[in-house]
């Protein structure tokens, strides 16, 4: 009698599925690690929080030493314009460094499987036995694996050292990100500020934070409550002590 294969699998043995999947460059068929935010948005969040909260924090110490508006726009603008500067090409070098790193490791570990093929078999057979592959399965894995040098440099450099090369984007885009990120939140804070001065960058702010700690949470599938509440909670603390700290010194 022909056994019933689980939809799963398409109608394939399981040992079929599992060294297809291999072979196409999927490990274990689904994220275990949970997925990573893409460089350019991690840029573009992290340079909206960190903009909006500069900026807040700037407005606040104006405010607290009776700085007009006319004075606290320039110092605002003239910030903000250095600021995304900053920001910008800072993500670049940053992006450029992570990507000078991957290729000095990719490059490394390529030599180690051209020269010693054997020891890598060994490691990868240590790892996926560590994973639970058994067995003819163990073995059908990594002979698809061995067999393809591109796949199996992917899968060293993912699984055995961790790191997800669909991240790695490209610096200029990373800088793109940011300069996006920092530009809209300051516009963001400048026009609140503007049209309410008394109570607009406080708005403005926490809820740039807010939004950017949503979407990156998103991302990476952590909790979003968590994420938005530690967020929201380090702005207050940051705004309350520069706000105090200022009123009480120039008492």
């Amino acid at each position: 009698m022909e056994k019933n294969l689980p939809k799963h699998f398409d109608g394939k043995e399981a040992i079929k599925h599992v060294t297809e999947n291999y072979a196409k460059g999927i490990i274990a068929s689904s994220e275990i690690h949970g997925a990573e935010i893409p460089g350019a948005i991690f840029s573009a969040a992290d340079a909206a929080k960190e903009s909006s909260i500069a900026f807040l924090i700037i407005w606040a110490c104006l405010t607290a030493i009776n700085v007009k508006m006319p004075q606290i726009l320039i110092v605002l603008a003239s910030f903000s314009l250095a600021w995304i500067f900053w920001k910008s090409g800072r993500a670049a070098f940053l992006g450029w460094s992570r990507l000078k790193r991957l290729h000095r490791i990719a490059a490394q570990e390529k030599f180690e499987i051209e020269h010693n093929r054997t020891q890598e078999r060994d490691e990868l057979t240590a790892l996926y036995e560590a994973k639970g592959f058994q067995g003819k399965l163990l073995t059908d894995v990594i002979d698809v694996l061995m067999s393809d040098g591109d796949l199996l440099l992917r899968v060293m450099l993912e699984e055995e050292l961790g790191l997800s090369l669909e991240v790695h984007e490209h610096p200029l885009k990373q800088a793109f990100g940011a300069f996006l990120g920092a530009s809209l939140s300051l516009l963001c804070c400048a026009l609140c500020y503007f049209f309410f001065p008394q109570i607009g960058p406080v708005i403005a702010s926490f809820s740039i934070v807010g939004l950017a700690s949503f979407i990156s949470a998103k991302y990476e599938q952590n909790d979003l409550i968590h994420a938005i509440v530690w967020n929201l909670g380090l702005l207050s603390v940051s705004f309350g002590f520069a706000y105090f700290l200022i009123q009480y010194l120039k008492t």
